[in-house]
């Protein structure tokens, strides 16, 4: 079974930490509609949504990626790298616990999932204002004896490394070349985002399709020439809050 945990987007979303967009006037009743379309397409494309439990009073907390790393052998309960987001791992944490044996990152490390990209046994981790070498230290340790080998990589321009570049199939990488060298990630082709969508390289595989911004039509083009299945979310108001359509969810297998 494949599961998605996800969260209802918090009434003070307004509030939300930004780096490095400027803050303008966001309709949070829109924000929840567009995140209700995004949990149907989650369940159109096979996974079981379960909601966690509604923390209204945390802004960023419907940015539930941001909160764990979840592999097939165990979970990473990350320490975002805002303070006034680690109130939101404690409710991940006790339904992870659940599913997975449990790791933690510990001051004064800083990870946030978003800054965190899978790809089989490399694990590309960037370095960002909400990330740093130490946790990426704890990280690499914590999941040596699993065999996956933990992978700086150096990225500019936006706030996570996914918003950089996202896996779009097993040998494919969507990103932004002027924010992540695509030599990076060595054994993957790339398809560009169109240059005037540098914020378009955020994208979720799942159940043969991807998972794409609406409003990003020139690279959604692009993946489909490359032969992808694109199914378009409207996200205007959640990209305000600078989300893409990985951080709204918590991707897993289950028995």
């Amino acid at each position: 079974m494949l599961i998605a945990y996800t969260r209802e987007v918090s009434p003070r979303l307004a509030d939300c930490e930004l780096t490095p967009l400027e803050r303008e006037p966001l309709d949070v009743a829109g924000a929840m509609a567009e995140h209700d379309a995004y949990e149907t397409a989650l369940a159109q494309l096979g996974a079981a949504v379960r909601r966690l439990p509604s923390t209204p009073q945390l802004p960023d907390s419907v940015f539930v990626e941001d909160t764990a790393v979840v592999l097939d052998e165990v979970a990473v309960i990350t320490r975002p790298g805002a303070a006034s987001r680690r109130p939101e791992t404690s409710s991940v944490e006790a339904v992870l616990a659940g599913h997975r044996p449990l790791v933690h990152v510990r001051a004064p490390g800083t990870l946030d999932g978003g800054d965190v990209l899978v790809a089989g046994r490399h694990i590309y981790v960037g370095l960002s204002s909400r990330t740093s070498r130490d946790a990426m230290t704890q990280l690499a340790d914590s999941l040596a004896v699993f065999g996956y080998e933990v992978i700086p990589v150096e990225f500019r321009g936006c706030l996570h490394l996914k918003s950089a570049v996202t896996r779009v199939a097993d040998d494919l990488m969507l990103l932004n070349p002027d924010w992540v060298a695509a030599d990076v990630f060595g054994g993957h082709r790339a398809v560009e985002v169109d240059p005037s969508e540098p914020h378009a390289a955020n994208a979720l595989a799942l159940g043969g399709a991807v998972i794409h911004p609406r409003h990003h039509a020139r690279t959604r083009a692009r993946l489909e020439a490359a032969g992808l299945s694109v199914m378009p979310l409207a996200l205007d108001e959640l990209a305000k809050a600078e989300a893409g359509v990985t951080c709204c969810s918590l991707l897993l297998r289950a028995p």
